[in-house]
């Protein structure tokens, strides 16, 4: 009898060694989220009850209450509900700026419950803009104007010379608080670079209303745009966004990240070097070699498999992202547009996560956001077929291929030679990929790809230079 109760309890001994085992070699199980996409260029988002709302370039404006399924609200100026009468409205911006549509605008609800609409038009070839702010008791609007107070081009506002090499291109602004609870302006796109300045957080208007404020980067003409502020109360610094290079499907749009202690910098990146001198040299005219050793880039042109000339796998010209926290669920989301190979001008918004390195650093998800978790993982987990995407600083119409690899035991072989060592707590320390000597600290992160209709594991990390780098597993080739 003993020996039977004895021979019972080593076999739900081995039972439960063995579940535990599976328990630990599954990650996360993922479905497919079935997204809904929409479009909406250069997208800045606001989390309002329980829905995100983006807001775009010619009003374009969307909201979803996942992250994954979107619903487009309005598609033109024509369009748009959020001003009862927008050509009324503003009639004299549109004259100004010699323009019939707006441009990239934010919208930032202030400590009054009131809802603030930052626009701004442009005429387009040349910085002839105009940036103002309307107000609403409502995300939806209707908005009703309150004051346009910055101009570029032949300024009647400042009333002295307007100089469009160090001046600022008054659009793209992205309104927000501080760590402080003051409140903050950051705007501009090419042109004398990019400002931020103090706002009234009563009015919402700028505290001091003759100048442009700081310059943080930027300028002679350079290809930056598209600044966005956010804080990591956990790293206390915070990270400036730009988008370098052109914007369509030809342009090399990409984006980059640098860091501050201080809301008005200085900013660097992981070189240390000064965002300050990133700026095109004396007298020329989108100069990307001046500019694109700076910043650690985040994303930019790629195939998800090799080119065929048919397939729209993979991104081209991501870029001019918004950035939000997300406190329920502590998530770090990056939002952007991005167009598609051999697909023209044709783009949609994009959601992929955010990560943070040891060293404070920002890595994006190498695929779209799918209700995945950061969590640790096995080696076991890891083993398996890659595809490989290594990125470089250069703004270039090139779109990067994919080259195969697999990643076993801690090597990496195949068309790229290398090792990989996983963190022993991967979501709070660095795993590390090493190609040819060069490091990149990262996370692993099981997501779910769409392209292979399937769940997989990934890696994103990023060089001590800024450069970053992508595993992707490939389950349809075996390992």
């Amino acid at each position: 009898m003993k020996q039977k109760i004895l021979l019972f309890g080593v076999a739900i001994g081995a039972i439960l060694i063995l579940s535990s085992c599976k328990k630990e070699e599954v990650a996360q199980t993922l479905t497919n989220p079935n997204f809904e996409n929409v479009s909406v260029h250069d997208p800045s988002i606001i989390k309002s009850a329980d829905s995100y709302y983006i807001l775009g370039s010619h009003m374009q404006f969307a909201k979803s209450e996942n992250l994954i399924q979107w619903e487009q609200l309005s598609e033109s100026v024509a369009q748009t509900s959020l001003f009862d009468d927008i050509r009324e409205e503003l009639k004299e911006e549109f004259s100004y700026a010699k323009t019939d549509t707006l441009w990239a605008g934010d919208i930032q609800q202030l400590k009054n419950g009131n809802y603030y609409m930052y626009y701004c038009l442009c005429q387009g070839t040349s910085p002839l803009s105009v940036l103002g702010v309307a107000v609403a008791d409502s995300i939806e609007g209707p908005y009703e104007k309150v004051e346009s107070f910055l101009y570029s081009g032949s300024s009647p506002k400042f009333g002295e010379t307007y100089d469009a090499t160090t001046d600022p291109n008054v659009i793209d602004p992205h309104v927000f608080y501080d760590n402080d609870g003051k409140l903050w302006m950051v705007y501009g796109s090419y042109s004398g670079g990019i400002y931020i300045m103090e706002m009234d957080g009563e009015t919402g208007l700028p505290i001091d209303t003759t100048s442009y404020g700081k310059r943080l980067l930027g300028g002679n003409h350079s290809r930056i745009e598209a600044p966005y502020i956010l804080y990591n109360h956990e790293t206390k610094y915070y990270y400036l966004f730009t988008s370098f290079g052109g914007l369509d499907s030809y342009g090399g749009y990409n984006m980059r990240v640098a860091r501050s202690k201080t809301v008005d910098g200085p900013y660097e990146d992981g070189l240390n070097q000064q965002m300050i001198d990133a700026k095109g040299a004396k007298g020329t005219t989108f100069d990307d070699l001046s500019i694109e050793g700076y910043g650690n880039k985040l994303i930019g042109n790629f195939f998800y498999e090799e080119d065929d000339g048919l397939t729209n796998a993979g991104y081209v010209s991501p870029g001019h992202n918004s950035a939000i926290y997300d406190e329920e669920s502590d998530t770090y989301f990056l939002i952007f547009h991005t167009r598609f190979p051999n697909s023209g001008e044709e783009h949609q918004v994009r959601v992929h996560q955010l990560f943070f390195t040891e060293a404070g650093w920002p890595v994006v998800s190498p695929l779209r956001y799918a209700n995945e978790k950061l969590d640790n993982y096995t080696t076991g987990m890891i083993d398996g077929s890659y595809r490989l995407l290594k990125f470089s600083k250069e703004i270039s119409d090139q779109i990067q291929e994919p080259e195969a690899v697999t990643l076993k035991n801690g090597d990496i072989s195949g068309k790229v030679k290398g090792s990989w060592t996983l963190a022993s707590t991967n979501i709070d320390k660095d795993s590390i990929v090493k190609i040819n000597e060069e490091e990149y600290r990262g996370k692993f992160i099981s997501v779910w790809d769409e392209n292979q209709e399937q769940q997989v594991m990934s890696f994103t990390g990023v060089s001590k230079e800024g450069v970053p780098l992508f595993l992707i597993e490939n389950k349809e080739q075996k390992s």
